[in-house]
Parts: C-alpha cells; structure tokens; sequence
C-alpha cells in the first residue's frame, strides 16, 4: 500500500521534522510512505473573509494539482467523521481489501482545506475537534498510521 500524506506549510520545529523522520522509518516496514510539503499562503493579521477565501482557493489548487488521479483521497477535518484508532485501522484495512493500493491524506494550512479539496476527497476524518497546528497533526496522522498497521498485523503496540 502507498500513503501519501499532502500538507501545507513547512515543518519548522526541528522536534517535529525528528518524530516524522522517525514515524516514517518505522512505517517503512508496512507501506510506501510518500510526504508532499506545499507552501502556504501568508494569512495577515485580521484578514477579512474575501482575504481568507482566496487564501483557501490558492492552497486549494496547489493541493488539487498533486493528488494523483488514482488515489483514494482522505480530507483531515475538523467537520469529518470521528474515528477510534481500531476503526481507523479497521478503516484502512477495508481500503485496501478493495483494492485501494494508494491512499492520500491532506492535511490543510492554518484555515483548513477549500471545498474544492473537501469535494475531491473520498472521505473526511477528525483525529479531534480541537484544531491542531498543522505541523502536529503530521505527527499525529502518521502515528496513527503506523498504530493502524500494527493493529493489522496483530502485532502489539503501547495504548
């Protein structure tokens, strides 16, 4: 199985760039781990709605243009479907009985994803409610990734 995690914004903090280094070797033993760095858009100080929404649409589009054609496409968002970590993996794990050989999550900027992003993707998740900076909530998606290959394979993991 190929995972593509497509995000916006640098990984700034060097304790961020370690953990997914880390998350991504570990995950190397399970699947293809492909990760897409986009540049956000500068969002000024009490920008107004119009300001916002271009933001979006700008981020939008450099997303649009690097989800692959064949992938089953996972929106993180706050609005998606909650899951626990068994049925996230139980969720991963029936993608792929269906054939579903790549599977994309994207993780918006600072505003989140633009409908068009959210009309292309095959699915929404909330790891949460609460709104994560999107350098942890990397971190975060491929932690759970990784717990959900272990869960798979039956293999033990710290709960």
């Amino acid at each position: 199985m190929k995972i593509t995690c497509i995000a916006v914004g640098k990984i700034k903090e060097k304790y961020y760039a370690e953990a997914i280094k880390e998350y991504a070797k570990r995950l190397s033993r399970y699947c293809k781990l492909e990760i897409l760095e986009l540049p956000d858009e500068k969002t000024p100080d009490g920008a107004s709605m119009a300001e916002e929404a271009v933001i979006l649409e700008r981020e939008g589009e450099r997303i649009l243009k690097v989800i692959r054609e064949d992938a089953y496409v996972i929106a993180l968002a706050i609005k998606g479907r909650a899951l626990d970590s068994l049925e996230f993996s139980h969720r991963l794990e029936q993608l792929g009985v269906e054939g579903r050989s790549h599977i994309a999550f994207v993780i918006g900027g600072s505003l989140g994803l633009s409908q068009a992003v959210m009309e292309r993707a095959d699915e929404a998740v909330s790891f949460s409610r609460m709104t994560f900076p999107h350098q942890l909530m990397r971190v975060i998606l491929l932690e759970q990734v990784y717990r959900s290959f272990r869960i798979m394979k039956g293999e033990p993991y710290h709960k």
